[in-house]
């Protein structure tokens, strides 16, 4: 069973109070404050004036808990713009996109940000010579997403807490870095209150089985146990297909999905593959042609900073629950999703009608 992230919160603020204060402009850090980070205590100088964002995900919370005037510089903006645009509004277009993918050292280093906010396979990898440890040799300090902590140092596998945890964490840490932890904790808590809203509705007497389709090859990219789409399927009222996968975003095989006959198929939209694709692969493989979500045309499609660790889970979580009642696989609840994905005009999606 599943608990009231607020719980569970793992926020640990310490503030270590020196003597003096700092000008309003170009101020010289006097204070410091402390939060929990993949499990330690980090302290980052304050003020924070100059913040680096990667990946949609990460640009929603940091926009959501109130840092938007400590951004100076972001990647992995540009798949999302639309769908953050919609629930941010034009303070979106005012963001500097220093890359359009992952970030390399050099555009980090350039944009000359005090806090690095990203994750490992989000900007950070050792392959990619981007790990803490490098930052901190060029004066950088980085706080790392939730979603993606490691389980071991140095080993591949992430996710070490429930993602809506993980959400909560962050937005409660980035609101309290950024000098509003008041902001923060109000965007928790109202995710808090919908997500048990979720959960309190009625019930399907038989879970149906949900499949989350990012991308595809010879495998198929999806996502486990620690992932965002587990906690959103979770509270929509379904089952992750692949739950027992103890990882975030994750690699399986094609007998997996045939295996699970899923009722729902989920997409993740974002460039380099087609949705159109996506269902034609569907289609024309073997081992999924016959699946009941396939015959039927069971496909959500949403966008990329909807899946991965943000605000707007809780959005996708109200809009699957929707889609799940549209096709009968759920009861009535009398949610109506806060988000309306519709305007957003993304394939793959025939539920809407």
């Amino acid at each position: 069973m599943r608990h009231n992230i607020t719980r569970y919160a793992t926020l640990a603020v310490v503030l270590g109070i020196a003597a003096g204060c700092g000008t309003e402009s170009g101020a010289v850090a006097t204070d410091r404050v402390t939060v929990t980070n993949c499990g330690a205590e980090v302290a980052f100088d304050q003020p924070l004036d100059r913040l680096f964002v990667n990946d949609g995900g990460m640009i929603a919370i940091a926009l959501a808990a109130g840092a938007r005037d400590k951004i100076v510089a972001v990647s992995a903006l540009a798949r999302d713009k639309d769908v953050l645009r919609l629930e941010y509004g034009p303070q979106v277009d005012t963001l500097d996109e220093v890359a359009t993918e992952q970030p390399t050292l050099e555009n980090i280093v350039g944009a000359k940000p005090q806090v690095l906010y990203a994750g490992y396979n989000y900007g950070m990898s050792e392959s990619r010579g981007i790990t803490p440890e490098i930052l901190a040799s060029h004066g950088i300090d980085v706080y790392q997403l939730s979603e993606a902590c490691r389980q071991v140092d140095g080993q591949a596998q992430r996710g070490t807490m429930d993602p809506w945890v993980a959400l909560d964490t962050d937005l409660r840490n980035i609101g309290t870095i950024a000098g509003n932890p008041e902001q923060g904790a109000t965007v928790a808590d109202d995710i808090s209150d919908r997500l048990e809203k979720l959960r309190a509705a009625p019930q399907p007497a038989s879970k149906p089985t949900v499949f989350v389709f990012d991308s595809v090859s010879d495998t198929i990219f999806s996502s486990g146990s620690f992932g965002g789409p587990q906690g959103i399927i979770d509270a929509a009222g379904a089952r992750n297909a692949t739950e027992d996968v103890e990882d975030t975003w994750t690699a399986v095989s094609w007998e997996r999905i045939a295996t699970a006959d899923p009722d729902l198929i989920v997409f993740v939209d974002y460039p380099g593959q087609s949705v159109e694709q996506k269902i034609d692969a569907l289609r024309t493989n073997p081992a999924s042609r016959n699946l009941k979500a396939v015959r039927e045309n069971r496909f959500v499609n949403l966008p990329y900073a909807m899946w991965v660790s943000s605000p707007l889970n809780i959005d996708a979580a109200e809009t699957l629950r929707s889609v799940l009642e549209a096709h009968d696989l759920a009861p009535a609840s009398g949610i109506t999703p806060t988000l309306d994905v519709r305007q957003l005009g993304l394939g793959g999606n025939d539920w809407l009608g």
